[in-house]
């Protein structure tokens, strides 16, 4: 199976591309996106890479499935996998498939869930909660901007048994394209989700780790890796360094289904390029789960970007913050935005700009500091720019003891200094719903270009 990058709109090289091609592949694919940044873009329904990147990487993939007789599978289409998201990514195929003369079987997997099937989930206790999360209410799924969820390898399995050759799914596991390929071959889930795992982030396994094409051969008690541009390499520490990405525990890894047990993993280079892997299991769960994501709109965002490097304003930032809060607080009640309508952030980079609070160096004085000033408001987006405009002037020109400049605090990198962000989403609902039909919550719709 051949992975062409971590993400579709990552970008990868085309020899890569051609590369894995001659090695004869049965599959072609790629993650469509990922949770990781953040609750905006399922909320938006939008991408977090280019359409342009996206579609320049669909259209390579699309030609080369067509042309070689193969399934091309892709999950989480647009980024965050809801309906507007896969529909922007078929839109694309649509339109490539008419410009270059290509001639498929499409599939289409929605994963976003209606909120009355959720209701129903929840009232007939099959709703669970994740990550300390409070039991779900019926206020918080009407809330819910969107709602999806994630599904497994068994409507991927099905799209291919229905003769799809182009898959295009919503929010998916991200090894869950690979895996039902290879299980839907016959070869057994164990070697087949563990190479999903290597292939959801294209060739970030070898070294040096970037954005390009790996290829995994599966058989029944191993897998094999190798990344396809001879610029790169795998070795068993950079295949056993990823097997422990984005999970809470290192060895054991929860989907769909079951959990995939690494914890007797062996690592074996079969060249100075590619590593076998072998002793993965795999343990079915007593209960069918798929996790659910959903969520509600926050706010409306503002921010300014701004810094220092006056050395007595640096020595007493503490007290200057505190007191541009003040005013702030003051001033923006008195023309109507109390205190409890928005959230007005300061990040201080150069000191706890990243860790915060859990920053553990703190005995050297930065001689400057940057400054990202944020304003959340409940109500609009006028009122955030509003409370933010405050908060910059406040930062330019409050006073503090010992002062020599009688201008500017600040140094402001862009002219307008203001940025407004637009909407602002928070995740709501990160809950598991327990499933006895495992295609109901995903329905597939078929179409032939």
């Amino acid at each position: 199976m051949l992975s062409t990058s971590a993400i579709l709109g990552y970008g990868f090289p085309e020899a890569s591309l051609r590369a894995g091609l001659d090695r004869g592949p049965h599959v072609i694919g790629v993650d469509g996106g990922s949770v990781d940044p953040g609750p905006h873009y399922l909320g938006i329904g939008k991408p977090f890479c280019s359409p342009i990147a996206i579609s320049r990487d669909l259209r390579l993939m699309l030609n080369a499935a067509v042309r070689h007789g193969i399934p091309l599978l892709i999950g989480t289409s647009g980024g965050a996998g809801g309906a507007p998201h896969l529909a922007l990514v078929a839109g694309m195929a649509r339109e490539i498939a008419r410009q270059d003369g290509l001639h498929f079987r499409m599939a289409l997997i929605q994963a976003e869930q209606d909120k009355d099937s959720i209701r129903r989930r929840v009232a007939a206790g099959r709703v669970k909660p994740l990550a300390r999360q409070p039991v779900l209410t019926d206020e918080t799924i009407d809330r819910a901007s969107r709602i999806v969820g994630m599904m497994g390898t068994e409507p991927f399995m099905a799209a291919l048994d229905a003769g799809a050759q182009v898959v295009l799914a919503g929010r998916a596991s991200d090894p869950a394209p690979w895996a039902a390929a290879a299980i839907h071959a016959g070869l057994p889930p164990a070697p087949a989700w563990y190479a999903g795992k290597m292939l959801e982030c294209g060739a970030t396994p070898s070294i040096p780790k970037g954005h390009d094409s790996l290829l995994v051969t599966v058989r029944e008690d191993h897998v094999e890796c190798e990344p396809m541009n001879p610029a790169r390499r795998c070795t068993p520490l950079s295949i056993a360094n990823h097997s422990l990405h984005e999970n809470s525990s290192p060895v054991h890894h929860i989907e769909p289904g079951g959990m995939l047990d690494t914890s007797e993993c062996r690592f074996e280079a079969v060249s100075d390029r590619a590593v076998r892997i072998s002793g993965m299991r795999w343990i079915p769960a007593a209960q069918y789960t798929a996790k659910l994501e959903g969520v509600e709109r926050a706010g409306y965002r503002s921010i300014c970007v701004c810094g220092t490097r006056d050395p007595l304003l640096i020595g007493r930032i503490d007290d200057f913050i505190a007191t541009v809060r003040q005013e702030v607080a003051a001033k923006a009640e008195a023309f109507g935005a109390p205190p409890d309508s928005y959230r007005f952030g300061i990040r201080v980079y150069g000191r706890d700009g990243v860790m915060a609070t859990r920053e553990p160096v703190r005995d050297a004085t930065p001689h400057e500091l940057g400054f990202v000033l944020e304003v959340v408001s409940r109500d609009s987006q006028e009122m955030a720019s509003a409370v933010l405009g405050m908060a910059r002037t406040n930062m330019l020109h409050t006073d503090f003891p010992g002062r020599l400049c009688r201008e500017g605090n600040m140094a402001f990198p862009f002219s307008p200094s203001d940025i407004e962000v637009g909407p602002v989403y928070r995740f709501s609902i990160y809950h598991v719903m327990e499933l006895d039909d495992l295609l109901e919550p995903f329905p597939i719709q078929y179409e032939s270009l």
